[in-house]
């Protein structure tokens, strides 16, 4: 739902600037098979979305959906965040998350030896099969 979403918006950004022919390009084949009408959906919570899309499709002279395998999307990464940091006329954008590269390994799944020599889940093991908290 939430590709949809993303993909609606770009159309009704584009419909707002007067584009009439448009290449989407996405990693999502699920979304690009469907909406090309060579995928079907039973998804009730999908179809609305998939309804929206092919109306706002008619709008444009020309539009062409093509998908482009996970492994290959830089071009699309690129193209989401800019879309992402334009300000839609009607205020109704995401503003774009800040996202920092740490140079260090995080070790937040890093868990001390326990000095009384029992791991980590011995209390827990109790717990579920006594019904009882430690000391």
């Amino acid at each position: 739902m939430a590709e949809y979403e993303a993909c609606i918006m770009g159309l009704n950004l584009d419909i707002d600037m007067n584009i009439e022919e448009l290449l989407v390009i996405g990693d999502l084949d699920l979304l690009v098979h469907q909406v090309q009408g060579e995928w079907a959906t039973k998804n009730t919570k999908i179809l609305p979305y998939l309804y929206h899309v092919k109306e706002l499709m008619k709008i444009f002279t020309m539009i062409e959906f093509k998908h482009v395998p996970r492994i290959q999307n830089e071009f699309a990464d690129a193209l989401a965040t800019l879309a992402s940091m334009i300000k839609h006329p009607d205020k109704n954008f995401i503003d774009p998350v800040p996202v920092r590269i740490h140079n260090q390994l995080a070790y937040c799944d890093h868990v001390e030896a326990e000095t009384d020599g029992k791991h980590w889940f011995h209390d827990i093991k109790e717990y579920l099969s006594k019904g009882e908290y430690p000391e």
